[in-house]
């Protein structure tokens, strides 16, 4: 129970630290906007591009990343409403996140654990536009953090997840 708290202190010191930062208001606008991309849509439309073009290629990214998210979003909902991880504004007190996040619950963040698995499961197929794709997912993870919705260890999960998961399903549709 020790390490917990340890973790759960040096958490919330990164994130005061992030919170502190100069240009903090510039830094929650852009955030929303990059949040915003990770909120799925526009993994749908990848879907329905991949399935349109019948390419055997973009057909296996579709299986994976469907696969993938199959078996990611039920365990991120498992685990994020089994260990209950109070969302910074309930945990620090008078905090206030610049957005209201849809669900109570912080730990792991689903925005970058999906961001991450798509990042994946292109750049398996597309390997030069990896530092591109891995940079928006990052993006992704650290506007959580810069609207306060989001610890920085809750987007350190996130990302090991989606990656995880991604990988495991490319496993079995891409050989």
């Amino acid at each position: 129970m020790k390490l917990i708290h340890a973790i759960h202190r040096c958490d919330v010191f990164m994130f005061i630290w992030f919170m502190n930062r100069k240009h903090l208001e510039f830094c929650a606008r852009c955030s929303r906007w990059v949040s915003r991309t990770g909120d799925g849509y526009l993994y749908a439309l990848l879907g329905l591009y991949w399935f349109a073009s019948g390419d055997e290629l973009n057909l296996a990214l579709l299986k994976s990343a469907l696969l993938a998210f199959a078996i990611e979003r039920p365990l991120y909902f498992i685990v994020k409403n089994s260990l209950r991880r109070d969302r910074p504004a309930a945990a620090i007190r008078d905090y206030r996140s610049f957005i209201i996040p849809s669900d109570r619950f912080s730990f792991p963040s689903g925005h970058t654990s999906g961001a991450f698995l798509m990042a994946t499961v292109i750049a398996a197929a597309y390997p030069a536009c990896l530092p591109a794709w891995y940079g928006w997912a990052g993006a992704v993870g650290l506007s959580r953090i810069f609207l306060g919705v989001h610890f920085p260890t809750d987007v350190l999960v996130g990302l090991a997840m989606g990656t995880t998961v991604a990988f495991l399903s490319l496993g079995v549709f891409l050989t």
